[in-house]
């Protein structure tokens, strides 16, 4: 054996130094990844919608990031971290008195969680996208980002740091966030989407939905894939580690994705003659909000399977929910639905082993989340919509909330008429007007 460069006290040290900085670079790198989702949410969402919306839906997503990370820094954090019993953090607000955890971690742990809540705030701006006032909706991001979210990550996952959630103490199992992020989100997204209503046009006389056409899909392909690349982050960060578990966690998670890209195409394929792209798009999402819960204990068979059922549910659960409301992006489908479908999965799928006392903690938090979340969300909307109002009155609605809300267009040089920036066509005004 050659004789060692370092005596083995020295080595030891060493290696524990170097694990240490990779775990900080990872953590780091990984909150910048899971930042850069925001840019995929928005190009989903300004595909999917009309051109008139574009700059609207850029606020949000900003202010979903820039507002959101300040409340997150002053309360979420401590809500969601701090000293609990079991409900909810009770320090740690604006990062200070937090004992039992080495500073700079503390900034890097925060960091990580702060896009994590950016994430669940963002999943409601697609869904009652094109009606919204400005105002209205960011005071709710404000909300959720600082006390929907944080309360319910307390129960799942306080744990991680120096609070303990009354969820994870019954072995709920949540790896990434199907549940915590994503039905959270879409369960708020569904409370939007009933209290403020459906768009102009979108439904006839007859009751029955309309397609109301997004302006690009381009954008929307280019959004999915910034997503897709993002999730990476999104999910093998969470191992928060420099680790050999990221391999699985990704595999998974690609995995999982490609087989609900695959299967939406095949359904909507199926029904109607031909692939649907944004469905297929949908279906992507769908399989990576399906695997985020379960992407570390679920072997890759599992991981696919998961995926495939998202693909379906994506499409099945967003025709049927559209004959009752509107959701542009398809957001309730996507991370409510397939939310609760993964986070299920994580436990009938364990590779731990079939367990029914797993499943029925997994259903649990299923149905705490949506228990805490949408009654929470519908009476913050009511009262927000009491306040200030929550939706554009008729006419700004069908001119476009970029030169209502903004005094700006995302494509100036675009001639007005059409669905554009002009007035739509007489079938898609309302009596009102």
């Amino acid at each position: 054996m050659p004789f060692p460069l370092f005596p083995a006290s020295a080595q030891a040290v060493d290696a524990a130094t170097v694990q240490l900085n990779l775990d900080f670079v990872w953590i780091v790198v990984a909150a910048i990844l899971v930042l850069f989702m925001q840019a995929g949410f928005t190009l989903v969402e300004t595909g999917l919608t009309r051109s008139k919306n574009a700059v609207n839906i850029i606020m949000k997503n900003v202010m979903d990031c820039a507002a959101g990370a300040l409340v997150f820094f002053a309360v979420g954090f401590g809500l969601m971290f701090g000293t609990s019993s079991g409900w909810f953090g009770t320090d740690g607000f604006f990062l200070s008195g937090i004992e039992g955890q080495d500073q700079m971690w503390t900034y890097a742990f925060w960091l990580f969680q702060a896009v994590f809540a950016a994430t669940a705030a963002t999943i409601v701006s697609g869904a009652v996208a094109e009606r919204t006032k400005f105002t209205g909706y960011l005071l709710f991001s404000i909300v959720i980002t600082g006390l929907i979210y944080p309360v319910f990550g307390a129960w799942a996952w306080g744990g991680l740091f120096n609070g303990s959630g009354w969820l994870e103490g019954l072995g709920f199992i949540d790896f990434a966030g199907s549940t915590v992020v994503h039905s959270v989100g879409g369960w708020a997204a569904l409370a939007g989407v009933l209290v403020i209503g459906p768009r102009a046009g979108k439904y006839g006389p007859d009751g029955k939905p309309r397609h109301l056409a997004g302006h690009s899909l381009p954008l929307a392909a280019l959004g999915v894939f910034i997503l897709w690349m993002g999730w990476f982050g999104f999910n093998a960060g969470s191992t928060t580690a420099g680790s050999s578990e990221i391999a699985l966690i990704a595999m998974n998670t690609f995995l999982s994705a490609s087989a609900g890209a695959v299967v939406a195409m095949a359904v909507t394929w199926l029904r109607s003659g031909k692939p649907d792209a944004g469905m297929t798009l949908n279906g992507v999402l769908g399989g990576l909000v399906g695997i985020t819960a379960g992407c570390a204990n679920l072997t890759p068979g599992f991981a696919i399977l998961t995926g495939a059922i998202a693909g379906a549910l994506v499409v099945y659960a967003s025709l049927g929910l559209e004959r009752f409301v509107d959701d542009p992006v398809g957001a309730i489908a996507v991370h409510g639905v397939c939310g609760a479908w993964g986070t299920l999965a994580a436990g009938l799928f364990d590779a731990g082993g079939f367990s029914l006392a797993t499943v029925g903690v997994q259903a649990l938090g299923v149905v705490a989340a949506f228990l805490w979340v949408f009654p929470l969300a519908y009476g913050l909307f009511t009262l927000i919509d009491r306040i200030v109002g929550l939706r554009v009155e008729a006419h700004p609605e069908v001119l476009g909330l970029d030169l209502h809300e903004h005094a700006a267009q995302a494509y100036p040089e675009f001639v007005a008429g059409g669905d554009g920036y002009g007035v739509p066509d007489d079938e898609f005004i309302p009596a009102e007007v």
